[in-house]
């Protein structure tokens, strides 16, 4: 058990180090939040317009038949929409956030630990090529659906996907099989 928790704990911090940097200094995930000048302009009439939540315009009301589903696809085929997500204040303390990270990267490492140590004769390429798959599976069924249906980018992700979880297998690569 000793073994395990070790694994899962540089794991997690592997998975916590390397998602801070994706997102800071090395900015993969740059185009995800871009500038507008228009900004002020923007916050200013969702302010007038919306509540806090999430948004996806144009939408039809709660309740619409069929028939109005019809004709509103009809209607906005070819037109503009967006998604919004609202929020009245901005947070900037990052303790919880960072914390809730952390924790959520320990029970992903800890899982992946739990299901590599089921394998017989774990060697490093395993390790590796399980860890990869892994996040491979979590980057195909979430962001890359994402980005297919809301036509954004998931490069960055897929990035992600194979430096996070390629590194992450290294470590339980070399780590676990150890006696």
């Amino acid at each position: 058990m000793k073994k395990q928790l070790i694994a899962s704990l540089v794991g997690g911090i592997i998975l916590f180090v390397w998602q801070f940097l994706s997102w800071s200094m090395l900015n993969i995930h740059g185009s995800e939040m871009a500038y507008t000048a228009n900004q002020d302009k923007i916050l200013e009439n969702l302010t007038q317009n919306l509540e806090e939540g999430s948004y996806f315009l144009p939408n039809l009301p709660p309740g619409s038949s069929s028939a109005e589903e019809q004709a509103y696809m009809e209607k906005s085929a070819g037109k503009p929409w967006a998604i919004v997500s609202y929020h009245k204040a901005m947070n900037t303390s990052m303790g919880m956030n960072m914390f809730r990270g952390f924790a959520v990267d320990l029970v992903a490492a800890f899982l992946l630990t739990w299901l590599l140590l089921k394998f017989a004769n774990l060697d490093m390429k395993t390790s590796v090529l399980a860890s990869l798959a892994v996040g491979g599976i979590g980057y195909l069924t979430i962001p890359y659906l994402n980005s297919v249906w809301f036509e954004s980018n998931s490069i960055g992700y897929l990035i992600d996907v194979a430096a996070q979880w390629g590194l992450v297998g290294v470590w339980l690569g070399w780590w676990l099989p150890r006696r």
